[in-house]
């Protein structure tokens, strides 16, 4: 009878997650789900994400409530086939709750992050999923780190090997730097790819991120398969420095905190822990050197370096651009930059982390845009 009864449980979203709060169910008990739909908003002490379902059916039973904070790994719903009596729904969740440390335990160990030396410096990195054809591999923007990807990765992991990494000077990568400039940083990403002989791959770029993908795929020609650019760099001369100065200044929880708000269309997305994090990030040695020097040799005068968008008119690879309508940080005409050579996608109710904000939209983007260029 279990293989007509499935539950849907807390995920766990980034490395330090253990437990989330259910904070608004989006359907009823009776309900018809369909793999990947809306099912509830979970609250983290990072941010708030919503929930799809990860199988289809009727929602039997609505075990965690709204407001309930509980365990990765833990029942929040029950989907049953409706041959299946009440009864055997109030079985199957008696005994998972019985079982729930062990279910717990199971759901909450993760994969850790693994950190290897290229050229004299540490590179950290994350790999998630199983060898199968073109691995994508994605790349974060300024200040942030692999951690950045925590609702795209797992998702895009299921179907193929995936791999987040720390830019240098970012995360638990080496904060000395030679250069700041988008093609050094382009340069030890394809060393990173070719210490691990990732032969083929997507790439996915996240603003600063995008501009050094972008680079990649300029020079990596046949290798790189696909290109999506997220809210990305190296499209356009603008970019709002207020942002960049005030995340390099800012030392305190007060200062950083309306900076960091300007990358959300939601500022009540930026929780105090999130705020913490990138405090405890650039109090590291090292940190504000190297956010200065990328600064610097980047965002030169004001202006983004590089200017990448007429060489990609001439790609014939396939790519495409993802923006949030409410960008603070680069603007969102940018996303329109490539013509007709790369299809664009204006989000609404997201800003510069739209991956985050609308993060099912997103991977829903990114999946089938892969699936279309036939990749294995």
């Amino acid at each position: 009878m279990t293989d007509k009864i499935q539950p849907i449980t807390m995920p766990k979203w980034g490395l330090a997650m253990t437990e989330g709060m259910v904070a608004a169910w989006h359907v009823a008990e009776g309900d018809t789900l369909q793999a990947g739909g809306d099912v509830l908003d979970i609250e983290t002490e990072k941010i708030t994400n919503v929930y799809e379902s990860p199988v289809s059916g009727v929602l039997r039973r609505r075990v965690a409530t709204d407001g309930d904070t509980v365990s990765v790994g833990a029942l929040l719903g029950v989907v049953a086939d409706l041959s299946v009596s009440d009864a055997e729904v109030d079985a199957f969740v008696d005994q998972y709750q019985k079982d729930l440390k062990v279910v717990v335990a199971a759901e909450s160990g993760a994969v850790e992050p693994q950190t290897i030396a290229i050229g004299g410096r540490s590179v950290r990195y994350l790999k998630l999923g199983e060898d199968a054809g073109a691995s994508v591999v994605l790349v974060h923007g300024f200040g942030g780190d692999l951690n950045n990807w925590l609702f795209n990765q797992p998702v895009l992991a299921e179907r193929r090997a995936t791999l987040s990494l720390d830019l240098p000077g970012h995360g638990g990568s080496s904060k000395s730097l030679t250069a700041g400039d988008v093609s050094s940083l382009a340069q030890a990403v394809h060393e990173f790819l070719d210490e691990l002989d990732i032969k083929t791959l997507h790439l996915v770029g996240h603003s600063l991120g995008g501009a050094v993908t972008a680079n990649l795929a300029l020079n990596l020609p046949g290798r790189v398969q696909s290109l999506t650019l997220i809210c990305s760099g190296g499209l356009g001369p603008d970019i709002n420095m207020d942002y960049i100065n005030g995340f390099i200044g800012a030392n305190r929880r007060k200062e950083l905190k309306p900076v960091l708000q300007m990358l959300f269309a939601d500022p009540k997305l930026v929780r105090r822990e999130l705020i913490d994090d990138v405090l405890k990030f650039k109090r590291l040695d090292g940190v504000e050197t190297a956010l200065t020097t990328i600064a610097e040799a980047a965002f030169a005068h004001g202006k983004q370096a590089a200017q990448l968008q007429d060489e990609l008119r001439k790609l014939t690879m396939p790519m495409q651009v993802i923006w949030g309508k409410e960008d603070q940080i680069l603007p969102v005409a940018h996303a329109r930059n490539l013509g007709q050579t790369a299809p664009s996608h204006i989000l609404e109710g997201a800003g510069h982390m739209v991956h985050m904000e609308k993060a099912s939209e997103v991977n829903r983007l990114i999946e089938e845009f892969i699936a279309v260029t036939n990749s294995p």
